[in-house]
């Protein structure tokens, strides 16, 4: 350790100790100083008040002026007898001085006028006045020498404390602190925990992540007992990368690791590097690893990484210079350069993994990614009964319930949805909060506010009305649509009418799911066209869905018998900054006649089921239009249970038959048939990630579309 780190932490001055001493204080007494001196040069204390010439003689005629002064040429005292003073009210506030009750020995009056000038005035003053005797008139010159030196002093020194100033601020902030200067910018702004400054949060309070929190735990473990592992000959992995959606916790994982670990920990943003100056990232990058290294074993924590690990060449408007790509350099060669320490560990955050580069990414740099993803069931049972822990609820609250009824949802999502609740219930005057708050608290975050003030015709109300109810029909005739949960004609954000649906959490999905799905959400419009004979612009999200869904079964899962089994899909995310498309102008057209066709095809679907079932449509409808909002038990009233099992039937089901299952058959073909189910999976990943964005976007889509009078929300 160097010795400019040894020296004593700044800190608040002991009590009972002397105040630290600041030259600042040194500025301000010999600015004082220099104005007690320029105030002493003028007769402090006296009343003085401005006049003129005309006043001057009015005065001379009445007898009243005991003399005159003429000051450098210019500035005329006038001084009156003490007798008059104590004996004319005129003069009654010139008699004494400001400060006590001592005589004003004057100057009582003061105005400017030329000396020659003020001579030819008395002249023809006493010439037209020959009665009068002459006043004493005193010619002096005073040289003001302090008020000119102020007067080259002050802009001067403005001007220094305005440098002063600015220096300050640029070379102050992270690590230069107060009173740093501009050599200081390229110090690293990182923020250090260790055993004086720990951060609160441990792995405790991390719910839902078991996977990533036994990978990163251990990176912990390694730093605390590391004689376990070196003596196996292992090394400690120099890297270790998050990765997930947004809202997953990644943040909150190495919150946890700064929390448990018995190491310094340095945290920053990406964007911290960052700065107008040429080169300031590359030497903050420098800075941060030779802090670390000094204080090594040490972990660094760079969230949102991809602010300066985007990978390099694909701007094709940035120059050669490019100051992110010199920060990246820099900091590839200090994770796994000619001369890097063993014994700093780098974590990094991203939702973005897709556009890091591939050197950084490689082994030797990040060793491990981890990536967060959103929660499944069981996860979100664990990140409720965090979240709920400080809040007051009522007997009728079911965690399992509320973890249900939220699929797709992050732990951001839901702690959002456990305070929502918790005002829904404040609103309403409650003592504790009940089962429907949360329900209320999901709507109000899925599909917005709701707008019963929302002026609607009657006309229009009804085609709101058909239309949820054709998506909550033909949903529940398919066996593969989302379950409905419940269905609305009242506004709610930007949309006229939501159906909330339960969707599958599903790891794979096949055509005919998807077909369904796309079925299932033209129905609106199909029932538009069935009942009325006409079709509105209330189905522009519903379009925008199916037709995202086409596209993906045709150009990315290759689900389509005239294309084949070929994908358009690029998961390095080079074709994002190409001009030209992966395939021919044939291919296009064949693609979008596919598209085509797949839409059509389960909208003239969704209309036949709609025939066939016009009669409990009509119904369903007339029963929306006069309660607003209608649940599954009235969908269950009119078409009777639907005769298919969810997934979490099936699921329950098959834990309860594998038992059986295991008994009878050998232990051995069974771990072979295990990896051979497990192998074909890696190559799926991508497209499942992909088949993840639409169903993730499903209620953004609804919530922002201006020009969509009706809407369908699912709880996603």
């Amino acid at each position: 350790m160097s010795k400019k780190n040894k020296g004593p932490k700044p800190g608040p001055a002991p009590k009972g100790g002397l105040p630290k001493f600041n030259f600042s204080w040194i500025y301000i007494a010999v600015f004082i100083g220099l104005l007690g001196l320029q105030f002493a040069q003028s007769q402090f204390g006296t009343q003085t008040e401005p006049s003129n010439f005309n006043e001057l003689s009015t005065r001379i005629q009445r007898g009243h002026v005991d003399r005159v002064k003429v000051v450098n040429s210019k500035e005329v005292y006038v001084f009156i007898k003490a007798d008059t003073l104590a004996a004319v009210k005129e003069y009654e506030e010139l008699a004494k001085t400001s400060i006590g009750d001592a005589p004003n020995q004057g100057p009582h009056y003061v105005f400017e006028m030329p000396a020659e000038s003020f001579d030819r005035a008395m002249e023809r003053f006493y010439a037209q006045n020959p009665s009068l005797g002459e006043v004493s008139v005193e010619y002096k010159d005073e040289p003001n020498y302090w008020g000119e030196a102020l007067a080259w002093l002050v802009p001067i020194l403005l001007f220094a404390a305005l440098w002063f100033f600015l220096m300050r601020r640029m070379g102050g902030g992270g690590a230069g602190g107060p009173g740093g200067q501009i050599f200081n910018i390229g110090k690293s702004r990182a923020q250090m925990f260790d055993a004086d400054n720990a951060v609160k949060i441990t792995f405790k309070d991390v719910a839902g992540l078991d996977g990533a929190k036994d990978e990163v735990l251990e990176v912990v473990d390694f730093l605390k007992n590391p004689k376990k592992y070196t003596d196996l000959g292992g090394k400690i992995p120099k890297g270790v990368l998050l990765s997930g959606p947004p809202g997953t916790g990644k943040t909150l994982l190495a919150k946890a690791v700064a929390g448990e670990a018995k190491v310094p920990f340095f945290s920053l943003s990406g964007s911290d590097f960052v700065e107008m100056f040429v080169g300031v990232g590359a030497s903050r990058v420098r800075d941060l690893f030779k802090q670390a290294k000094e204080k090594s074993p040490s972990i660094i924590f760079i969230d949102e990484i991809d602010a300066i690990g985007r990978a390099r060449g694909r701007n094709a408007f940035s120059g050669g210079n490019d100051e992110r790509e010199n920060t990246l350099n820099q900091l590839l060669t200090e994770m796994d350069g000619f001369g890097t320490n063993e014994h700093v560990i780098v974590m990094g955050a991203t939702n973005r993994a897709d556009i890091l580069d591939r050197a950084l990414m490689r082994a030797g740099r990040f060793d491990r990614i981890i990536y967060v993803d959103l929660p499944e069931v069981s996860e979100r049972i664990e990140i409720f009964q965090v979240h709920l822990r400080p809040l007051k609820l009522g007997e009728d609250v079911d965690v399992e319930f509320l973890a249900r009824q939220t699929p797709g949802f992050s732990g951001a999502d839901i702690a959002n949805v456990c305070n929502e609740a918790a005002l829904v219930a404040a609103r309403k005057n409650k003592k504790v909060i009940e089962k429907q708050d949360f329900l209320d608290a999901v709507d109000r975050i899925v599909g917005g506010l709701e707008k019963k003030s929302k002026f609607i015709t009657p006309e229009e109300k009804e085609v709101i009305a058909y239309h949820e109810s054709g998506h909550a029909t033909v949903s529940w005739l398919l066996e593969h649509a989302s379950p409905l949960v419940k269905v609305t004609i009242v506004p709610r954000g930007r949309s006229l009418g939501a159906a909330w649906y339960l969707p599958e959490e599903r790891q794979l999905t096949s055509k005919d799911q998807m077909l369904d799905e796309m079925c299932a959400t033209m129905g609106g419009r199909a029932a538009e066209e069935v009942i009325f004979g006409r079709i509105t612009t209330g189905a522009l999200s519903d379009l925008e869905k199916v037709t995202k869904q086409a596209r993906a079964m045709v150009s990315v899962y290759g689900l389509n018998e005239r294309i084949g089994n070929i994908t358009y899909y690029d998961s390095s995310g080079q074709n994002e900054y190409q001009f030209d498309k992966p395939y021919s102008e044939r291919t296009a057209e064949v693609i979008d006649e596919e598209i085509s066709k797949l839409i059509e095809g389960q909208y003239e679907r969704a209309k036949e089921l709609l025939r066939a079932n016009r009669d409990k449509l009509e119904t369903l409808a007339k029963e929306l239009l006069s309660k607003e909002v209608i649940f599954r038990d009235n969908l269950v009233a009119i078409f009777g249970e639907r005769p298919w099992m969810s997934r979490e039937e099936r699921l329950a089901a098959h834990s309860e038959a594998k038992p059986e299952v295991s008994i009878e058959t050998p232990e051995a073909p069974i771990q072979e048939l295990e990896a051979t189910n497990e192998e074909p999976q890696a190559p799926n990943q991508e497209p499942e990630a992909t088949n993840d964005e639409p169903q993730a976007q499903e209620p953004e889509a609804k919530n922002d579309e201006p020009q969509a009078p009706i809407d369908e929300a699912k709880n996603a």
